[in-house]
């Protein structure tokens, strides 16, 4: 886990850019909000507006991005509005909490927009909870929303939009016969059961903080797609919640929510959270405990109790979550993770064909799109394969042959890495033994994803010259996928 943190690779640096601007978006939110003269209850409501406009909105292009940030007030006030007017009621309170989860859930089904959406609706009824916002402090909260979106979008879209020079970032659509909509609307209907659990179980824990279940059952559900992935996310929550207790004692707790050392304490932690999101869930957890634990020593409640009930409730969120998707319409990983391998070895195909094109002199061919949409798939292979790669998998065999499948996936990444930057190079000449290594690259694609059982050609050795051996290793990662690709079903690594 440590390495993943410190010596993941940062592409173009697009990770400490994101952090970096997260910092200064939700700083100059802050900011706005107090010298609107809003109290300390508008700030931390616009503080965090800022961080979810900034962490959330992930539209393919900048035009669309700008469009689902104009949006987020429409559906965050109304929520807003509903959640302060029923905090003195209850039974309709909860009702309508487990609605805007369902309803936020099954909103994915409309791509990143409709996810940004229900996470800022769920997360706007959230913050109303912890800060037991009251009908009387709605103007000043739908204020304090309204400049901190804006002051994001004015950073994000105005002052370090560092996007506009980069390509539209591929977002690949589900597998056909595991199609988002089937899936957003099981999972909506686990994650109200889910939710409705914790809900129940976290007010019998505490009446005060039995949100804290809520949102952890609801975060769990995030960016998951099937039984194994949202277990392993619950685990992944729960360890980075454990971790960042112990740090809060260490850090957090002696601060006593002084101004000064509590900011600059929130401004690492956001800058944690941005940074280590895309690389390690338990990590961005850390973060964002140590986030709640500094907001908390602002409004003078932050103590030992408090931090053994946050991990308690978060258990408690996290009980839910695995109990609905073990048991409510669940939806296992073998489909999906079948369907995602082969998205990723027909792109791979798709790589190859557009490199030998731009190698064989055409202008109009390029490969840098098809891999970056690689990049993409094998993230979701890795996040489907991910419960089986789980230290606490009891399935050694399973988990080895799960390994292999990744590491020979990756192998041929790097080799399509390495065949498109020959490609890209103005002297790189044509080989007329490009076309037949082609061929034998759709061939063995072909085969893997087909279910043909025909054996695959393993290559003699390598050629010297750059775009042969890097077809050339393509060719023997294709032929070594097939022995874990072909196991029974019974002990297939999408089997799960």
């Amino acid at each position: 886990m440590l390495k993943r943190m410190f010596v993941a690779p940062d592409p173009g640096r697009a990770r400490l850019r994101f952090a970096a601007r997260a910092v200064l978006g939700i700083g100059l939110a802050v900011v706005v909000c107090g010298l609107a003269g809003h109290s300390l209850a508008g700030a931390v409501t616009g503080g965090l507006a800022a961080l979810l406009a900034l962490f959330t909105v992930a539209d393919p292009t900048v035009r669309g991005q700008a469009v689902t940030t104009a949006l987020l007030p429409v559906v965050g006030v109304p929520v807003l509005a509903a959640a302060a007017g029923l905090h003195d009621h209850p039974v309709a309170r909860d009702l309508t909490f487990l609605a805007v989860v369902g309803a936020g859930v099954y909103a994915r089904r409309w791509g990143p927009r409709g996810h940004s959406l229900g996470v800022f609706a769920f997360m706007t009824f959230f913050v109303a909870q912890f800060l037991h916002a009251a009908p009387g402090q709605l103007p000043e909260l739908y204020a304090a929303v309204l400049l901190s979106v804006l002051s994001a979008a004015v950073v994000r879209f105005g002052l370090w939009c560092y996007e506009r020079r980069l390509p539209p970032a591929a977002v690949p659509a589900p597998p056909a016969g595991t199609g988002l909509a089937r899936v957003t609307t099981r999972q909506a209907v686990q994650a109200v059961a889910g939710a409705g659990f914790a809900l129940v179980v976290g007010q019998l824990v505490s009446g005060q903080r039995w949100y804290w279940a809520v949102g952890a059952t609801w975060w769990i559900f995030v960016n998951t797609a099937s039984r194994g992935e949202t277990l392993v996310r619950g685990f992944r929550r729960v360890l980075g919640t454990v971790i960042g207790i112990c740090l809060g004692f260490l850090i957090a707790v002696p601060v006593h929510g002084a101004p000064l050392p509590t900011a600059v304490l929130v401004a690492v932690a956001v800058f944690g959270i941005f940074y280590t999101a895309a690389v390690s869930y338990t990590w961005m957890m850390l973060w964002v405990t140590l986030l709640a634990e500094s907001l908390y020593g602002l409004l003078g409640v932050l103590s030992p109790g408090l931090l053994a009930l946050r991990l308690v409730e978060t258990g408690v969120g996290a009980l839910g979550a695995a109990l609905a998707v073990l048991f409510v319409l669940p939806v296992t990983t073998h489909a999906t993770t079948d369907a995602w391998i082969q998205r990723a070895l027909r792109c791979v195909h798709a790589c190859t064909a557009e490199a030998a094109a731009r190698l064989a002199g055409s202008a109009t061919a390029d490969p840098a799109p098809r891999v970056a949409e690689l990049e993409q798939l094998l993230g979701r292979v890795r996040l489907s394969v991910a419960p089986l790669v789980h230290p606490l998998n009891p399935m050694p065999a399973r988990k080895a042959r799960a390994r292999r499948v990744l590491a020979l996936l990756d192998d041929c990444a790097h080799q399509i890495r390495g065949l498109v930057a020959v490609a890209a190079d103005p002297e790189a000449s044509h080989d007329a033994r490009l076309a037949a290594a082609c061929w034998r690259v759709e061939a063995a694609v072909e085969a893997l994803t087909d279910g043909r059982a025909e054996p695959l050609r393993h290559p003699a050795e390598p050629p010297a010259e750059p775009a042969l051996a890097h077809l050339h290793g393509l060719e023997r990662a294709l032929a070594e996928l097939a022995e874990p690709l072909r196991t029974p079903s019974g002990s297939r690594p999408a089997g799960a």
